[in-house]
C-alpha cells in the first residue's frame, strides 16, 4: 500500500490542494475526493502518476473553491486563512515557505479561481503549462495569460521587502514578549506605526470584525494581562499561540525594517483544529 503513488504524493497532493483553499478541512476533503477517483481509474493507462494525481486534485479544488467563494462572501467578518502547524524544516525550502504563508494566502484569496490554480501550479510548483491547460480547462495559451495576470496581481500586492528568516525570528521573539508583558510601550516600540491587525473570529469567537490601524490603537488591544503565549512555528515562519479564559488563538506576523507591520490573528475555533500536529508539506 506504502508504494501506491497517491500514498507517495499525499504530502504534495495535500499542499496543491491547502494553497488553492486556505483551508485544511477543505484540502482533505478534496484528496479523499480524489482518492476515490484514483481507485476506480485503470493505472495501467497512467503514464505519469504525479501529474495526473495533481491533476485530480487541481480540478477538485477548483470545484470546491467555486463553491467556497459564495459562502465566503457571507462570512462574519475578515476571513483569513486556517493556520498549519510546520516544523521548522519548511522554512529551509524558502519558496514554499514564502507561498504557504498566511500572508500570502491572503493574498492568494484575492485572485478568482482559475487565476489562483493557475499561479498556484505554475509558480509554486512549476507545472508545465500544457498540463495545466488539461486540469483548468483552458488552452496552453489562456493559460500563459493568466498566469501573467495572476503574477502581477501578486507582486502588487505581496511583502515588497524580503526578510532573513534570522530577522523574522528575533522580531516574532520581541513582539510575543511584550504579549506575555502586557506592556504597552514594549508593543509600541516592536510595531510600525501603521501597522495593521486583522483578527478572524468567524463569528464564534471574539475579534475586531474589521482591520485594525495604527500602533496606539493595536497596542491598547493587545495590552491585556493574563495571556499565556508560546512560540510556534505556523505555516512555515514563526509566529504565537495566545490562549486566554480557555480560549486559543494564532498569530501570524509580517516583518519589515525589523518591525511588524501585519498581524494576522486567527481565532475561529474551526480553524485552530491544526495546531497540535505538523502538518507535512511538499512541493
Amino acid at each position: 500500500m506504502t508504494e501506491d503513488p497517491f500514498v507517495v504524493h499525499r504530502s504534495l497532493l495535500f499542499t496543491v490542494a491547502y494553497e488553492m483553499l486556505g483551508s485544511s478541512a477543505d484540502a482533505e476533503d478534496v484528496l479523499q475526493e480524489s482518492w476515490l477517483r484514483w481507485a476506480d481509474v485503470d493505472r495501467a493507462q497512467v503514464r505519469d502518476p504525479r501529474a495526473y494525481l495533481v491533476r485530480t486534485v487541481t480540478r477538485q479544488a477548483l470545484n470546491r473553491l467555486r463553491t467556497l467563494s459564495r459562502s465566503r462572501e457571507e462570512y462574519v467578518g475578515e476571513w483569513l486563512p486556517e493556520p498549519l502547524l510546520t516544523s521548522p524544516d519548511v522554512a529551509e525550502d524558502i519558496e514554499l515557505a514564502e507561498n504557504v504563508s498566511i500572508a500570502m494566502l491572503t493574498v492568494l484569496e484575492t485572485l478568482g479561481p482559475t487565476e489562483r490554480a493557475v499561479f498556484v501550479l505554475r509558480e509554486v510548483f512549476e507545472v508545465p503549462y500544457g498540463e495545466i491547460a488539461e486540469a483548468v480547462g483552458k488552452s496552453a495559451a489562456a493559460v500563459r495569460q493568466i498566469a501573467r495576470r495572476a503574477r502581477e496581481h501578486v507582486a502588487a500586492r505581496r511583502p515588497r521587502v524580503p526578510v532573513s528568516r534570522s530577522e523574522q525570528q528575533a522580531v516574532v521573539e520581541r513582539f510575543l514578549a511584550a504579549l506575555r508583558t502586557g506592556r504597552l510601550q514594549e508593543l509600541l516600540d516592536v510595531m510600525a506605526p501603521d501597522v495593521v491587525l486583522i483578527a478572524d473570529g468567524g463569528g464564534l469567537a471574539g475579534a475586531a470584525r474589521a482591520p485594525i490601524h495604527g500602533a496606539a490603537l493595536v497596542a491598547s488591544m493587545l495590552a491585556l494581562p493574563g495571556r499565556a503565549v508560546s512560540a510556534v512555528w505556523l505555516n512555515g515562519a514563526p509566529a504565537g499561540r495566545i490562549e486566554i479564559d480557555g480560549r486559543v488563538a494564532a498569530v501570524s506576523l509580517a516583518v519589515e525594517d525589523g518591525k511588524v507591520t501585519r498581524i494576522h490573528a486567527i481565532a475561529n475555533p474551526r480553524k485552530l483544529t491544526r495546531l497540535d500536529e505538523p502538518a507535512e508539506l511538499a512541493r
